[in-house]
């Protein structure tokens, strides 16, 4: 039977998608389109005050407590003033460190510069001082000065920036030795001004390529300035709340960019929803008025539905038990909330008034052919194929994405060392860090020791000298797991001894030093020492602490989203099939983009051109956090083709026919919001740490593959394949 890809069912019966809670959207919508200037300025004011109240002086912002072992040594340096900052000085040597008399001389002036300085600095060590051979590096090409910083508060910046500057004397005092400065600060300070910079860069980057984008997409100034009014305001409000509530969630800095490129995202794609229905409304012949009321009742429900799922999604971080990964689902709920809240009032009583003038100021030669509101051809033919072979096409296109998903199978999770996550000549930290890890590996990144005294109970001074002791011994006795320099500083009622790991921070031979660290060394050396609490902290052991607790917690995560979007996708479409296939289509884009994410960064491929270098894994949080958020989005576009078919099969078109039309009036839409979304992500491969890149190729690809290949391709076949079971108890409303 011939189908009409331009059959328009919407004087017809309301579709089933409209079924739960069918006035609440529209009513809410309709008093926004007919209360224009309150529902405007009611919106304004909303995201005034949420900007103004994250100014409101409440004090300190909540601190984030890292998980399992690490976590707990943490807290209690933060306890003791948190102070237990050391740095580390490579001085690097022509050839044989002791015969290089620059080297050396270079040596004497920094440590007595530094000994100048007794309220800047303590416990000094270098090759000048007692078992000075421990400062010297193994192949004999360099030597190392390590100290601790004192503080605290205004005390401890005036003292870093005294060492920093005495360094720097001393090496314009010997400009034929090189030295580098590499520690607690200096590396966070790198970390720190990376994500600032690329934070920076994903500002300035995104929105003049969302302009472009939505220029392109729209086809006139006025309607492409729609969706970034909406955005923009959705994520000012949001960045003030999180502000406001950061005084009791934990809310990490480096979450910004993922925050901002998320509200982009999401208030670009509602609002694309919401103007396209409106202006198939208008060319139908509808007034304003009714086009308005009808786009609030379709398209504004399917923004509601799609927003409640992003954000019941998200809400699965929760499980993970950790605080940065709170923060982030905080600020993702944030956002997804208020676009949902201004696609559903500020973005109708807009409509409202601006009516036929949203078209205003077309592009030329772009602008006629985009307002135009009219079904895909292409995606018509697209589906058609589809459901016409549903076996041979889906069965292809299935296969394809599950040949992309093999690399996934031995996906590694390892964070990203500091000298691995920022490219060579970002930071000369980092640099420095890299070079170190050369001559001195773990002096850097050492593993911290935190040694408390039980209850109410003291340290043993001599207990502990003695333990440390047993330290240096096992590090010149055993297999080359644990390093010199070893070094010792006594934070108020703690000491906190430093033990360089050997491997490369976060890779598997450094996770093997860290557990002889703490299911052998210490438990021998600190076994005499009586009253003593050990936890083991450091740039090996967070990082390891964090991915066992993902990786525990992970399973529970994907149950709770994968259980609840079934029920939502029930709910909404009155079918079991339905979900069951959404669900198992949503995992195979998602899968693809893991395998791609595998075979980029943990095999190495495309370094020069993505401009990073392989460290052998993926970041831990990044697939999960990826599954979460792609989950939610693909629902977006899920439930408005879903939304579309289900409309023709109430106006009574048969089955096939009404897949194929629902395709081709949403497919290229849904494919417009994707290359969107795309572009918004994509710059987050342009930035500088290697974790952006990964997420914004792994969310650019899966965004791609499930607007294209599975909501044009797959889900068509599906839907043919099932035919009236796809429906369940709607099934009678269609032919």
């Amino acid at each position: 039977m011939p189908h009409d890809i331009t059959a328009d069912p919407r004087a017809r019966k309301t579709p089933h998608t409209t079924r739960t809670r069918p006035g609440v959207v529209a009513a809410i919508a309709d008093w926004s389109a007919g209360h224009r200037t309150i529902a405007i300025g009611g919106w304004l004011v909303l995201i005034a005050l949420a900007v103004l109240s994250g100014a409101l002086p409440l004090g300190e912002d909540a601190d984030a407590r890292d998980p399992g072992e690490a976590g707990v040594a943490e807290a209690r340096i933060d306890a003791e003033g948190g102070y237990a900052v050391r740095e580390n000085v490579l001085i690097a040597s022509e050839g044989d460190y002791t015969d290089d008399p620059e080297a050396t001389a270079a040596t004497a002036d920094l440590v007595a510069a530094l000994s100048a300085m007794p309220q800047a600095v303590d416990d000094i060590g270098s090759p000048l001082g007692e078992h000075g051979e421990r400062w010297i590096a193994a192949d004999g090409d360099g030597a190392l000065v390590t100290f601790a910083i004192l503080g605290p508060d205004a005390a401890y910046e005036a003292n870093y920036q005294a060492v920093l500057d005495a360094v720097d004397q001393v090496q314009g005092d010997h400009p034929g030795t090189e030295l580098l400065q590499a520690g607690d600060a200096t590396l966070s300070g790198a970390v720190d001004a990376g994500i600032k910079d690329d934070l920076r860069r994903a500002e300035t980057t995104s929105l003049p390529l969302t302009i472009l984008v939505l220029l392109a997409v729209f086809g006139s100034l006025v309607a492409a300035g729609l969706p970034l009014l909406l955005a923009a305001t959705s994520v000012a409000g949001a960045f003030g709340l999180l502000q406001l509530l950061g005084h009791w969630v934990p809310f990490n800095s480096a979450a910004s960019a993922i925050v901002l490129l998320v509200g982009m995202a999401v208030g670009i794609d509602y609002s694309l929803f919401y103007l396209r229905r409106f202006r198939e409304e208008r060319a139908a012949g509808n007034d304003e008025t009714t086009a308005l009321r009808t786009t609030a009742r379709t398209s504004g429900h399917v923004v509601a539905a799609s927003g409640l799922t992003v954000i019941v999604c998200v809400t699965g971080l929760l499980l993970t038990g950790i605080d940065v990964l709170k923060g982030l689902a905080l600020g993702t709920v944030l956002v997804v909330g208020l676009a949902v809240l201004g696609s559903v009032t500020f973005l109708p009583a807009l409509l409202a008034t601006l009516r036929h003038r949203v078209d205003a100021a077309r592009i030329p030669w772009l602008g006629k052919r985009r307002i135009k509101a009219e079904p895909s051809r292409f995606w018509d033919r697209i589906a058609a194929q589809a459901v016409r072979r549903p076996l041979a096409t889906g069965g292809l296109a299935a296969l394809a994405l599950l040949i992309a998903a093999t690399p996934a199978i031995g996906l590694r999770l390892q964070d990203a060392a500091v000298t691995a996550s920022l490219p060579p000549g970002i930071a000369p930290a980092v640099d420095a860090a890299t070079a170190m890890q050369e001559h001195f590996p773990g002096a850097a990144t050492a593993a911290r020791v935190v040694i408390a005294p039980s209850g109410d109970g003291t340290l043993d001074p001599a207990a502990i000298s003695t333990a440390v002791d047993t330290l240096h011994e096992q590090a010149a006795a055993g297999d080359g797991e644990l390093l010199e320099p070893i070094t010792t500083d006594t934070i108020g009622d703690i000491v906190v001894i430093r033990v360089p790991l050997a491997g490369s921070v976060t890779d598997p031979e450094a996770d093997a030093a860290l557990a002889h660290l703490r299911d052998h060394a210490l438990p021998t050396a600190f076994a005499p020492v009586p009253d003593a609490d050990i936890a083991v902290t450091g740039k090996t052991a967070l990082p390891h602490d964090f991915t066992e607790q993902l990786t525990e917690r992970t399973p529970y995560v994907i149950a709770f989203i994968l259980l609840l979007a079934f029920l939502l996708l029930a709910l909404t479409f009155r079918s079991w099939a339905l979900p069951l296939a959404s669900i198992a289509l949503n995992l195979l884009s998602i899968g693809a983009a893991c395998g791609a994410l595998a075979w980029v960064f943990q095999d190495g491929h495309l370094e020069g051109l993505l401009g990073f270098t392989s460290y052998g894994g993926v970041v831990s949080w990044i697939p999960l956090f990826m599954f979460i958020i792609l989950f939610g989005l693909s629902m977006d576009y899920h439930i408005f083709v879903l939304s579309r078919v289900a409309e023709r099969r109430t106006a009574g078109a048969a089955g096939r026919d009404a897949v194929i039309a629902g395709t081709a009036a949403s497919a290229g839409v849904v494919s417009s919001a994707a290359l969107i979304m795309t572009g918004v992500f994509s710059v987050f491969v342009t930035l500088s740490a290697i974790e952006y890149k990964m997420l914004g190729l792994g969310m650019a690809l899966a965004i791609l593959i499930d607007a294209t290949v599975v909501r044009g391709v797959l889900l068509p076949a599906a839907l043919s394949l099932m035919g009236d079971r796809a429906w369940g108890r709607s099934s009678h409303t269609g032919g």
